[in-house]
């Protein structure tokens, strides 16, 4: 199985190697009880078998996707924070801040919304 390290170490560039481990980072130690998993070859963090958040990395951009429902609930703030979205991910640009207390509030979210969901996905 791939871990963190390994697809992080896949990075070639630094400027983009050192957001996502930024924010990889940051989501272990906020949220210890999430599980680290590659999925379709992509960083994402699970609770009790169920999706909490995934990223991925583009060209221009940091994908987050915490799943549509989620997407649409926080669009504000998103929007607040300088990101563009689609119906299921935002997208960090390389050289944006990363805002983390939105991170923290969409992670916090789908843990207390998801608690009793025994599905991968809504």
């Amino acid at each position: 199985m791939k871990t963190f390290k390994m697809f992080l170490d896949e990075i070639d560039d630094l400027d983009k190697r050192k957001p996502m481990e930024e924010i990889l980072n940051h989501v272990k130690e906020k949220f210890p009880q999430l599980k680290e998993e590659i999925k379709w070859n992509e960083p994402m963090f699970t609770d009790h078998g169920t999706f909490i958040i995934g990223f991925s990395i583009a060209k221009e951009h940091i994908a987050v996707a915490p799943e549509p429902a989620v997407i649409s609930l926080f669009e504000k703030d998103i929007k607040k924070a300088g990101y563009s979205h689609t119906k299921g991910l935002f997208r960090i640009k390389w050289k944006d801040k990363i805002d983390f207390h939105l991170l923290d509030r969409i992670i916090a979210y789908n843990i207390e919304d998801k608690k009793d969901m025994t599905k991968f996905w809504r």
